[in-house]
Protein backbone atom coordinates (compact mmCIF):
# COMPACT_ATOMS: atom_id res chain seq x y z
CA UNK A 1 0.00 0.00 0.00
CA UNK A 2 1.16 3.77 -0.93
CA UNK A 3 2.98 5.14 1.95
CA UNK A 4 2.35 7.96 3.81
CA UNK A 5 4.08 11.22 2.17
CA UNK A 6 3.41 13.86 3.88
CA UNK A 7 4.70 18.19 3.00
CA UNK A 8 5.25 20.41 5.81
CA UNK A 9 4.67 24.39 5.28
CA UNK A 10 4.44 27.23 7.25
CA UNK A 11 5.61 30.60 7.90
CA UNK A 12 9.13 31.53 9.79
CA UNK A 13 8.34 31.16 13.32
CA UNK A 14 5.21 28.81 12.95
CA UNK A 15 7.13 25.80 14.80
CA UNK A 16 7.96 23.91 11.87
CA UNK A 17 11.17 22.38 13.39
CA UNK A 18 9.78 21.05 16.86
CA UNK A 19 6.70 19.25 14.91
CA UNK A 20 8.82 17.58 12.24
CA UNK A 21 10.84 15.87 14.76
CA UNK A 22 7.95 14.69 16.96
CA UNK A 23 6.35 13.34 13.23
CA UNK A 24 9.38 12.12 12.28
CA UNK A 25 9.86 10.00 15.58
CA UNK A 26 5.79 8.60 15.84
CA UNK A 27 5.29 7.86 12.48
CA UNK A 28 9.00 6.33 11.34
CA UNK A 29 8.60 8.74 8.03
CA UNK A 30 11.93 9.66 6.36
CA UNK A 31 12.52 13.20 7.50
CA UNK A 32 13.96 15.06 4.31
CA UNK A 33 14.77 18.90 4.50
CA UNK A 34 16.04 20.23 1.86
CA UNK A 35 19.14 21.82 3.22
CA UNK A 36 20.29 18.79 4.80
CA UNK A 37 19.90 17.22 1.37
CA UNK A 38 21.92 20.10 -0.43
CA UNK A 39 24.77 19.60 2.45
CA UNK A 40 24.61 15.51 2.04
CA UNK A 41 24.88 15.59 -1.86
CA UNK A 42 27.75 18.11 -1.62
CA UNK A 43 29.56 15.63 0.89
CA UNK A 44 28.81 12.90 -1.46
CA UNK A 45 30.18 14.60 -4.52
CA UNK A 46 27.18 13.74 -6.45
CA UNK A 47 26.75 15.08 -10.06
CA UNK A 48 24.21 17.63 -8.39
CA UNK A 49 25.99 17.94 -5.24
CA UNK A 50 28.75 19.44 -7.29
CA UNK A 51 26.75 21.66 -9.28
CA UNK A 52 24.87 22.50 -5.93
CA UNK A 53 28.19 23.80 -4.35
CA UNK A 54 29.32 26.27 -6.95
CA UNK A 55 26.48 28.12 -6.01
CA UNK A 56 26.49 27.30 -2.59
CA UNK A 57 30.19 28.72 -2.24
CA UNK A 58 29.07 31.83 -4.43
CA UNK A 59 26.84 32.53 -1.82
CA UNK A 60 23.73 31.95 -4.50
CA UNK A 61 20.67 30.65 -4.20
CA UNK A 62 20.75 26.94 -5.71
CA UNK A 63 18.41 26.84 -9.36
CA UNK A 64 15.21 25.02 -9.51
CA UNK A 65 16.38 22.65 -11.43
CA UNK A 66 19.02 21.32 -9.19
CA UNK A 67 16.96 21.34 -6.33
CA UNK A 68 14.51 19.42 -7.47
CA UNK A 69 17.08 17.12 -9.29
CA UNK A 70 18.46 16.62 -5.81
CA UNK A 71 15.33 15.45 -4.03
CA UNK A 72 14.40 13.71 -6.74
CA UNK A 73 17.55 11.91 -6.33
CA UNK A 74 16.93 11.39 -1.92
CA UNK A 75 13.29 10.62 -2.73
CA UNK A 76 15.00 7.19 -4.40
CA UNK A 77 16.57 6.21 -1.52
CA UNK A 78 15.32 3.59 0.44
CA UNK A 79 14.34 4.82 3.59
CA UNK A 80 11.09 6.71 1.95
CA UNK A 81 9.93 3.62 0.40
CA UNK A 82 7.09 3.40 3.50
CA UNK A 83 6.85 7.56 3.71
CA UNK A 84 8.48 10.88 3.83
CA UNK A 85 8.24 14.12 5.24
CA UNK A 86 9.40 16.95 2.80
CA UNK A 87 10.23 20.18 5.26
CA UNK A 88 11.11 23.30 3.48
CA UNK A 89 10.53 21.96 -0.47
CA UNK A 90 8.39 22.79 -2.23
CA UNK A 91 9.01 26.15 -1.83
CA UNK A 92 7.04 27.36 -5.09
CA UNK A 93 4.54 26.42 -7.64
CA UNK A 94 6.86 25.95 -10.26
CA UNK A 95 8.58 23.45 -7.57
CA UNK A 96 5.40 21.70 -6.80
CA UNK A 97 4.46 21.20 -9.85
CA UNK A 98 7.57 19.20 -10.36
CA UNK A 99 7.78 17.53 -7.44
CA UNK A 100 3.86 15.75 -8.85
CA UNK A 101 5.68 14.74 -12.19
CA UNK A 102 8.62 12.71 -10.32
CA UNK A 103 6.37 11.11 -7.81
CA UNK A 104 3.95 10.14 -10.31
CA UNK A 105 7.17 8.83 -12.43
CA UNK A 106 7.72 6.42 -9.34
CA UNK A 107 4.22 5.61 -8.90
CA UNK A 108 3.65 7.72 -5.26
CA UNK A 109 1.87 10.94 -4.92
CA UNK A 110 1.49 13.49 -1.81
CA UNK A 111 -0.87 11.81 0.72
CA UNK A 112 -1.00 15.32 2.90
CA UNK A 113 0.18 18.88 2.71
CA UNK A 114 0.60 19.98 6.82
CA UNK A 115 -0.34 23.91 6.44
CA UNK A 116 0.79 25.56 10.03
CA UNK A 117 -0.89 28.91 10.11
CA UNK A 118 -0.05 31.50 12.78
CA UNK A 119 -1.10 35.67 12.64
CA UNK A 120 1.53 37.43 11.53
CA UNK A 121 1.96 39.79 14.41
CA UNK A 122 2.22 35.88 16.50
CA UNK A 123 4.89 35.27 14.12
CA UNK A 124 6.81 38.79 14.48
CA UNK A 125 6.27 38.28 18.30
CA UNK A 126 7.76 34.84 18.21
CA UNK A 127 11.20 35.69 16.02
CA UNK A 128 11.84 38.95 17.38
CA UNK A 129 11.49 37.70 21.05
CA UNK A 130 15.23 35.23 20.37
CA UNK A 131 18.06 36.48 22.20
CA UNK A 132 21.30 34.57 22.44
CA UNK A 133 24.15 34.85 25.30
CA UNK A 134 26.74 35.80 23.66
CA UNK A 135 29.20 33.73 25.17
CA UNK A 136 28.14 30.31 25.66
CA UNK A 137 25.17 30.35 23.21
CA UNK A 138 22.28 29.14 24.94
CA UNK A 139 18.83 30.53 23.66
CA UNK A 140 16.50 32.83 25.28
CA UNK A 141 13.23 34.12 24.54
CA UNK A 142 11.63 37.66 25.53
CA UNK A 143 8.59 35.88 26.71
CA UNK A 144 8.91 32.41 26.76
CA UNK A 145 12.07 31.59 28.53
CA UNK A 146 13.45 35.11 29.47
CA UNK A 147 16.45 35.22 31.77
CA UNK A 148 16.21 35.69 35.64
CA UNK A 149 18.40 38.91 35.15
CA UNK A 150 17.19 40.69 31.66
CA UNK A 151 20.55 40.95 29.74
CA UNK A 152 22.16 38.21 31.83
CA UNK A 153 23.14 35.09 31.12
CA UNK A 154 21.67 32.03 33.73
CA UNK A 155 24.34 29.97 32.93
CA UNK A 156 27.64 32.44 32.42
CA UNK A 157 26.83 35.49 33.27
CA UNK A 158 27.31 36.29 29.32
CA UNK A 159 25.96 38.93 27.31
CA UNK A 160 22.47 38.50 26.07
CA UNK A 161 21.68 39.96 22.83
CA UNK A 162 19.16 39.46 19.79
CA UNK A 163 21.22 38.12 16.40
CA UNK A 164 20.36 40.71 13.22
CA UNK A 165 18.20 38.53 11.15
CA UNK A 166 15.43 38.66 14.44
CA UNK A 167 15.32 42.50 14.18
CA UNK A 168 11.36 43.04 13.48
CA UNK A 169 12.39 44.81 9.81
CA UNK A 170 14.10 41.28 9.04
CA UNK A 171 11.31 38.69 10.31
CA UNK A 172 9.02 41.21 8.20
CA UNK A 173 10.63 40.84 4.90
CA UNK A 174 11.14 37.11 5.76
CA UNK A 175 7.29 36.67 6.26
CA UNK A 176 6.77 39.43 2.90
CA UNK A 177 9.00 36.71 1.40
CA UNK A 178 6.65 33.59 2.47
CA UNK A 179 3.57 34.97 1.64
CA UNK A 180 4.71 35.96 -2.21
CA UNK A 181 6.87 32.91 -2.69
CA UNK A 182 5.45 30.09 -1.08
CA UNK A 183 1.92 30.77 0.38
CA UNK A 184 0.24 29.90 -2.67
CA UNK A 185 1.38 26.50 -2.43
CA UNK A 186 -1.45 26.67 0.27
CA UNK A 187 -4.20 26.46 -2.69
CA UNK A 188 -2.47 24.38 -5.10
CA UNK A 189 -2.34 21.46 -2.15
CA UNK A 190 -6.10 23.01 -1.37
CA UNK A 191 -6.98 22.26 -5.12
CA UNK A 192 -5.61 19.17 -4.98
CA UNK A 193 -7.71 17.30 -1.88
CA UNK A 194 -4.60 16.66 0.18
CA UNK A 195 -4.50 20.06 2.07
CA UNK A 196 -5.10 20.02 6.02
CA UNK A 197 -4.71 23.79 7.63
CA UNK A 198 -2.99 23.55 11.00
CA UNK A 199 -3.85 26.15 14.11
CA UNK A 200 -0.15 26.66 15.41
CA UNK A 201 -1.08 29.14 17.68
CA UNK A 202 -1.02 27.61 21.34
CA UNK A 203 1.62 24.96 23.30
CA UNK A 204 3.63 22.60 20.77
CA UNK A 205 2.03 20.22 22.11
CA UNK A 206 -1.71 21.03 21.25
CA UNK A 207 -0.68 22.21 18.12
CA UNK A 208 0.56 18.43 17.61
CA UNK A 209 -2.83 17.11 18.73
CA UNK A 210 -3.70 18.77 15.35
CA UNK A 211 -1.62 17.58 13.54
CA UNK A 212 -1.59 14.02 14.82
CA UNK A 213 -5.52 13.83 14.38
CA UNK A 214 -4.80 14.90 10.51
CA UNK A 215 -2.15 12.42 9.96
CA UNK A 216 -3.83 9.87 11.26
CA UNK A 217 -7.24 10.05 9.12
CA UNK A 218 -4.65 10.56 5.88
CA UNK A 219 -2.73 7.25 7.38
CA UNK A 220 -5.96 5.12 7.70
CA UNK A 221 -7.14 6.31 4.02
CA UNK A 222 -4.06 5.08 2.73
CA UNK A 223 -4.56 1.65 4.61
CA UNK A 224 -1.10 2.47 6.85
Amino acid sequence: MAGLNVILLGPPGAGKGTQAERIRRDYGLAHISTGDMLRDAVAKGTELGAKAKGFMDAGDLVPDEVVIGIVVERLREPDTASGFLLDGFPRSLVQAGELDKALAAAGKQVTLALAITVPEDELVGRLTGRRLCRDCQKPYHTIFSPPRQEGVCDECGGDIYQRSDDSEETVRNRLAVYRAQTEPLIGYYRDGGVLAEIDGVGHPDEVYGRIRESLDRAQHQVGG
